[in-house]
């Protein structure tokens, strides 16, 4: 009795935490823009105190960037998105990569910031074309 009670009325499913809407990679996108900038303004200033404070700042946002780039893996793409786009393992194995300290995080080259930017793009237009689907 108590279970038939405590059953749910209606079933409901979605892919994510949410009905979709929740989910953008832009905005692990801002996140490099600024470790991009960063990486810059750090070549640019020769003020020991200015650039530890860069380096401390970038450090920060390369963690945002792993982060937002998680959250779309754990919680966005499911198993049919791996089926349909094979390569999204490896993409995201890079991104993450390239915003840790091997990378973004613990570097000041820009080129590995453009690097990074790039593999987001990637995941980005795939992520669109799920949502379009």
């Amino acid at each position: 009795m108590l279970a038939r009670l405590l059953r749910p009325r209606h079933e409901v499913s979605a892919h994510c935490d949410l009905p979709c809407g929740v989910y953008d990679p832009a905005q692990a996108r801002i996140e490099a823009e600024s470790v991009k900038a960063i990486i810059k303004k750090y070549a640019d200033n020769d003020d020991p105190v200015f650039r530890t404070r860069a380096l401390i700042i970038k450090e920060q946002r390369a963690e945002l960037v792993k982060h937002h780039l998680w959250v779309l893996w754990t919680d966005y793409f499911k198993p049919p998105h791996l089926e349909q786009y094979p390569q999204l393992h490896q993409l995201f194995w890079d991104a993450t990569k390239l915003a840790g300290a091997a990378g973004a995080k613990g570097t000041v080259d820009p080129g590995l910031a453009d690097d990074l930017l790039a593999k987001i793009d990637e995941i980005a237009k795939i992520f669109w074309e799920t949502k379009a689907a």
